[in-house]
């Protein structure tokens, strides 16, 4: 049965302890997905990392890390490259030490590059010798997910990381969909065929494995001429994507899915998207010419009572 996890980008604002029992906490309030961020550097211990993972482990909590932001792998700058792919290596050794299973990070920048083609090749190619350091330490756990991401001189639209996983063994596409609807200035991730289409064609182009499941980010996003410029609450409605209609998506494909809320209020709305799922499929009156698999929307326990209107 397909199964959608919700959970924060980092810490639960609500939440005043150490890391380590950020997992229990989650299960108690109705989340069972984290994406530990190490986005201004990999600071976590190697026992510290262990201890999480055992706490995620015991109470069903899938755990993600998101990669420093300090990363280029598109630099033509020898020792911009060599640090960025250092850095990668950190987060995938410490993604090994707390049994997270992907690895999101943004690839790198376009700029420099005579086309777009090259900067993604070259960014395939640091990749490749990150690989040879990783296998040769047996850090070979978690996947590496390149993000689409939010800036169109960034590297990262949908064809971006597909052609980077189909081409790195161990990778899988993180969606941003927020950045995929700054990215086009607000002309993608506006139906449900929208994001129905970015879903069949990572299916389609990389195979199964990449939706099961699927990992994703959701936020609204304030953009402006190059793209994201703000994440914003799901309740201000001046601001796109609309989670509705991703969330019927994911139910029409029956897919499985993490959802990562990177909202300003991260686990409120994480738990509020829970709310709507919920309201979606009871609701049904979409699925009247598209019958998917039963869905699973997280375990919920106090969703209810924690989103708010």
């Amino acid at each position: 049965m397909p199964r959608i996890r919700f959970g924060p980008a980092g810490k639960p604002l609500s939440f005043k302890g150490p890391m380590e029992k950020v997992p229990e906490y989650l299960s108690k309030i109705g989340l069972d997905a984290l994406e530990y961020e190490a986005v201004r550097g990999v600071r976590i211990s190697e026992e510290k990392a262990r201890k999480l993972g055992e706490e995620a482990a015991k109470y069903d909590v899938l755990l993600s890390m998101h990669a420093p932001y300090y990363i280029n792998l598109a630099s033509k700058e020898k020792e911009k490259a060599e640090a960025s792919r250092r850095r990668l290596f950190e987060a995938v050794r410490a993604s090994h030490w707390m049994n997270a299973y992907a690895v999101v990070f943004h690839p790198g920048y376009y700029k420099g590059w005579s086309s777009r083609s090259d900067a993604v090749k070259e960014v395939i190619r640091q990749l490749k010798l990150l690989e040879e350091d990783v296998d040769s330490h047996g850090y070979t756990g978690p996947w590496i997910a390149p993000e689409t991401t939010g800036k169109d001189s960034q590297v990262g639209s949908v064809d971006d990381v597909i052609e980077i996983c189909s081409n790195i063994e161990r990778c899988r596409p993180a969606v941003d969909w927020a950045h995929l609807h700054a990215r086009s200035q607000g002309r993608e991730i506006l139906s449900i065929d929208d994001v129905i289409r970015v879903i069949d064609k990572i299916e389609k182009e990389l195979g199964s494995y990449a939706v099961k499941p699927l990992h994703t980010h959701f936020s609204k996003i304030e953009y402006g001429k190059g793209g994201e410029k703000m994440h914003h609450t799901l309740k201000e409605e001046e601001y796109g994507p609309d989670w509705i209609v991703v969330c019927k998506a994911y139910i029409m494909t029956g897919i499985d899915g993490v959802i990562i809320s990177e909202s300003p209020i991260l686990e409120e709305d994480a738990l509020y998207m829970i709310e709507l799922c919920r309201e979606v499929l009871e609701d049904g009156s979409f699925m009247a010419k598209a019958p998917s698999p039963k869905v699973t929307i997280s375990p919920g326990k106090s969703a209810g009572r924690q989103g708010k209107r």
